[in-house]
């Protein structure tokens, strides 16, 4: 089993900087890939970026250039640098981690951008 537990959500005006983090616990040896999703109100889920376990990453096109995804493999850790925030890019972000067995989802933490 993996616990996350994520932090760093807020709000924050148009052109300003988040940094999201999201630790794992528990049998946290076997986690492969490491991922942020977002849901905006009355959206569905989507993908923001993601980082596999050697440090592969992707992102959507709605963030690249302006997000950065890394993690910190002896910490457990997966963060999500956010700059140049957006109205657009107000949403619950979700981390989300995957084993060999499964996917496991933190509780979700809000960013709000005002214009």
């Amino acid at each position: 089993q993996v616990q996350l537990a994520e932090s760093g959500g807020g709000s924050v005006q148009a052109g300003g900087s988040l940094r999201l983090s999201c630790r794992a616990s528990g049998n946290t040896a076997s986690i492969r890939d490491m991922a942020w999703y977002r849901q905006p109100p009355g959206e569905q889920r989507s993908l923001v970026a993601t980082i596999s376990r050697p440090g592969g990453k992707r992102y959507a096109d709605s963030v690249a250039g302006r997000f950065t995804i890394s993690r910190d493999n002896a910490m457990a850790t997966v963060f999500l640098q956010m700059n140049d925030l957006k109205p657009e890019d107000t949403a619950v972000y979700y981390c989300k981690v995957t084993n060999s067995y499964r996917d496991y989802w933190g509780q979700g933490t809000q960013v709000t951008v005002s214009s």
